[in-house]
């Protein structure tokens, strides 16, 4: 095996460790028992959190602090270092179901109605349509492409009639092919940065959005 088939090996190998290791920790927008019972674990350590079984901001900024307290990363996610040196045990295997991350990514974007347009945004200071999907896919740690155009690339069709939540719906508004890209909620309605009105959410079957659909890829 050649020097440079070798690197590109590791390279690949380390992408592939690095994903895993994402998926296999206790993260923000989780619930359950095993979210109460770090929770528990936690508050029996002097932190400030609620063993309500809900991963949210007070639990994330109290795995941080425990996580500098004793020489961990502290990057706020419970994987198997920082599961094990505060509950005493090796760490259950964590899966993520497309269902799993499509919840994730719609209750992200949900945090963002009202950020005003702002064409070329990428930041909750202001998102045009294509750097609002990108973002919200990001904190689920998706890669997306930068313009709707090519987003439209991406993923796998799906008809009008088996659309999901977390498919990236399209749009051809001020030019053809795909100009504008949302999210698909569920029931109809999908979450886009709107060039009038900023991050909203839209019903697909609207006269105006319904006569400029142009289809929806899946990406989950």
């Amino acid at each position: 095996m050649s020097k440079v088939v070798r690197v590109l090996v590791l390279s690949l190998c380390l992408i592939c460790m690095s994903a895993i290791a994402s998926a296999s920790s206790f993260r923000l927008g989780d619930q359950g028992a095993e979210i109460a019972e770090i929770q528990a674990a936690l508050a029996s350590q002097g932190y400030d959190v609620t063993a309500d079984g809900d991963f949210g901001p007070a639990t994330q900024a109290a795995v941080a602090a425990f996580q500098s307290a004793n020489g961990l990363d502290n990057d706020g996610l419970v994987g198997a270092m920082t599961y094990q040196a505060l509950m005493g045990r090796n760490m259950p295997v964590v899966s993520r179901s497309s269902n799993y991350i499509a919840k994730r990514i719609i209750n992200s974007s949900l945090n963002y109605i009202g950020v005003p347009y702002v064409f070329g945004g990428t930041t909750p200071s202001g998102f045009d349509c294509s750097g609002f999907t990108r973002y919200v896919f990001a904190t689920a740690g998706i890669s997306l492409p930068r313009t709707a155009d090519v987003q439209f690339e991406i993923g796998t069709p799906v008809s009008y009639d088996n659309l999901m939540p977390g498919d990236l719906v399209f749009f051809s508004t001020y030019t053809y092919g795909a100009s504008h890209v949302g999210i698909y909620m569920g029931d109809g309605n999908f979450i886009n940065a709107s060039s009038s009105r900023g991050v909203v959410v839209d019903s697909l079957s609207s006269s105006y959005w319904a006569s400029c659909y142009i289809g929806a890829r899946r990406v989950l």
